[in-house]
């Protein structure tokens, strides 16, 4: 199979698994994506969706935030790990949204990825997630994926992105990295799966007759 007939497979054997995939991350607004986003960098998504309840009870928008102040945040999203960096972050992010953005999310990449603790990964979820607009964001589970269904040679998360995005119609984009990061977790898991014992479409058609373990590098 070529990529074309590759990626084909992909997205209708995805399409079936999960027809209307949900946001991983619980939220209410774009302000509440972006702060459940830049927590869940080196945290499961269900620690986040436990933490944040408790952290938008008390500060739902960038003002009350601020209020809150970091040491406060700091207590509360503390078991997502990395909560000095994490804080400070949301707390800088905050004041910066209230005095350069009428307190609400920028809807553009150059904008986001200004802010303090959002790199281009997060920029693009909240773009896809949270405005709509077509992106491709690449976590671990995308990046591995993609290597073992032979889209990308894995060189990097950059060059992941960009071969995904050549492959697949944009108007599939925003719904296929949630499919990928679903399939990725319940069935292709980074230990769970080396491409020799698929038994769930679509690592079942594309890896059909393969005998060697498939290596893949980390982002």
């Amino acid at each position: 199979m070529n990529k074309t007939e590759r990626a084909l497979v992909i997205s209708e054997s995805l399409d079936v698994l999960y027809p209307d995939p949900p946001i991983p991350l619980n939220h209410k607004s774009i302000f509440t994506l972006l702060i459940a986003v830049i927590l869940s960098a080196q945290c499961t998504d269900i620690r986040v969706n436990k933490i944040t309840p408790l952290l938008f009870k008390k500060a739902n928008d960038p003002q009350r935030m601020i209020k809150l102040g970091t040491e406060e945040i700091k207590k509360i999203i503390k078991p997502c790990g990395l909560s000095p960096q994490k804080s400070k972050s949301i707390f800088e992010l905050s004041k910066i949204l209230v005095k350069q953005h009428q307190g609400k999310v920028p809807k553009s990449f150059v904008e986001l990825e200004a802010l303090p603790g959002v790199g281009h990964k997060t920029a693009s979820v909240v773009m896809s997630q949270g405005f709509g607009y077509p992106a491709f964001p690449v976590d671990t589970h995308v990046h591995r994926l993609a290597q073992r269904w032979k889209l990308t040679n894995g060189k990097n998360v950059q060059q992941t992105e960009k071969d995904l995005k050549r492959i697949f119609p944009e108007s599939e984009w925003n719904r296929l990295h949630i499919q990928i990061i679903l399939y990725g977790r319940e069935f292709c898991t980074a230990r769970g799966c080396n491409g020799t014992s698929c038994k769930e479409k679509p690592c079942s058609i594309l890896n059909s007759n393969r005998k060697r373990p498939i290596k893949t590098k980390k982002p």
